[in-house]
């Protein structure tokens, strides 16, 4: 690893203004479980680390009055994982943690640090887009909220400016408890996935009235099956649709090969991925308890 200088600003607008002094050559850290190996690798070669621990009230989950879930970007994934709040508003997100790397990991990684990563193949970013969540974030222009289905736009890359950091991620109000995430791992079940899908059905009397469903660790960015959206609106959900749907997102997916997996096993598994996580969806759903 090459040298650096570690700077802890206590705010976002000092950390900000650290940034802007040489955005080229920084990088701003939070929980360090990514950018330290990048670093190590020398794939990421900064002179400048900003160090966003020492921010204060920068790591909180709570019910707004509108009834929106606001999170703190230094959030750890284990405070997610652990939140009755989430638990009850969003368990999709509490399930998945489990699997989600190892306790190690969890407790010191950050969401908004997950989230400006970029890494296609991380199990949020394809949770929080099928949730519609957003993410709010501050630069020297001001502050403003990114869709998270909008955040990445390629391969380790987001749409944030190099002196743009996420202070805060909300999640809408009313999230439908018809929904599920499933990933498919080559080695131990809390490894990174092959393929992950997440599902957010609206659903009434076993009619789906619309769906949010996203790919993950098929593409440089995570996929939303808008096709297979469309095919699932106003059915009933049925064991033929099942198959259907699981037929129809294989074809309409363009997977590409990595070290976790071919294309066409990517396209395999979408068949038996897709399924699952729609029948689980449905369960959770009847299963919820307020």
């Amino acid at each position: 690893m090459l040298p650096f200088e570690l700077l802890k600003p206590t705010s976002f607008d000092e950390a900000i203004e650290l940034l802007s002094l040489d955005p080229d050559n920084s990088k701003s850290i939070a929980g360090g479980t990514a950018l330290m190996l990048m670093m190590k690798s020398q794939i990421f070669t900064p002179t400048q680390v900003i160090s966003l621990r020492n921010i204060k009230d920068s790591s909180y989950i709570k019910s707004e009055s509108n009834g929106e879930i606001s999170i703190g970007a230094l959030t750890k994934l284990s405070d997610l994982e652990n939140s009755a709040i989430i638990a009850k508003h969003a368990p999709v997100i509490s399930r998945a943690m489990i699997k989600l790397a190892n306790v190690r990991v969890r407790n010191s990684a950050t969401l908004g640090g997950a989230l400006s990563h970029g890494d296609p193949h991380m199990d949020l970013p394809p949770i929080l887009s099928a949730l519609s969540a957003n993410a709010r974030t501050i630069s020297p222009e001001g502050k403003r909220t990114i869709p998270v289905d909008s955040l990445h736009i390629g391969y380790y890359e987001t749409c944030l400016e190099p002196n743009e950091l996420i202070y805060e991620i909300t999640l809408p109000a009313n999230i439908s408890p018809y929904s599920s995430y499933l990933k498919c791992t080559t080695r131990s079940a809390d490894d990174w996935p092959a393929l992950g899908v997440a599902v957010n059905l609206m659903i009434e009397n076993n009619h789906i009235e619309s769906s949010r469903i996203f790919m993950g660790s098929i593409a440089d960015t995570p996929t939303r099956l808008i096709e297979l959206e469309k095919r699932l609106s106003n059915q009933d959900l049925t064991p033929a649709l099942l198959i259907s749907a699981a037929e129809f997102a294989s074809e309409e997916i363009d997977p590409v090969s990595d070290h976790l997996g071919s294309a066409e096993y990517k396209r395999q598994l979408a068949k038996v991925y897709v399924k699952r996580a729609l029948l689980e969806a449905y369960n959770n759903g009847v299963n919820y308890v307020k």
